[in-house]
């Protein structure tokens, strides 16, 4: 009988890449964040560097370094995930909503 087939991916995210992407995007975060001076602001400035994060990933994906892209997207999911639970706390707590 042959052997069974192997399926393998042509283009395998490593490591090395996916914590490249991981620490420019924490970095990126803190750097936006900072700009924050309350959570009305903090939060529109960490909206904007998800977006921007989110094209460069989709930039990333499709011709650049996939894993890379990884990093990116992972890292901002969970920054606006923060500022999103932080607004909805804030909302809970004093029953206005904080960002208009």
């Amino acid at each position: 009988m042959p052997p069974r087939p192997v399926y393998r991916e042509p283009h395998r995210i490593a490591a090395g890449p996916l914590m490249a992407g991981v620490g420019a995007t924490v970095v990126w975060f803190v750097l936006f964040g900072a700009l924050g001076r309350n959570l009305l602001t903090y939060t529109w400035w960490t909206v904007g560097a998800a977006v921007s994060a989110w094209v460069v990933a989709t930039f990333l994906a499709l011709f650049g370094d996939r894993g890379v892209a990884v990093g990116v997207a992972i890292v901002s999911s969970i920054g606006l995930s923060i500022a999103m639970g932080l607004t909805g706390a804030r909302w809970i707590t004093t029953n206005d909503w904080p960002l208009w």
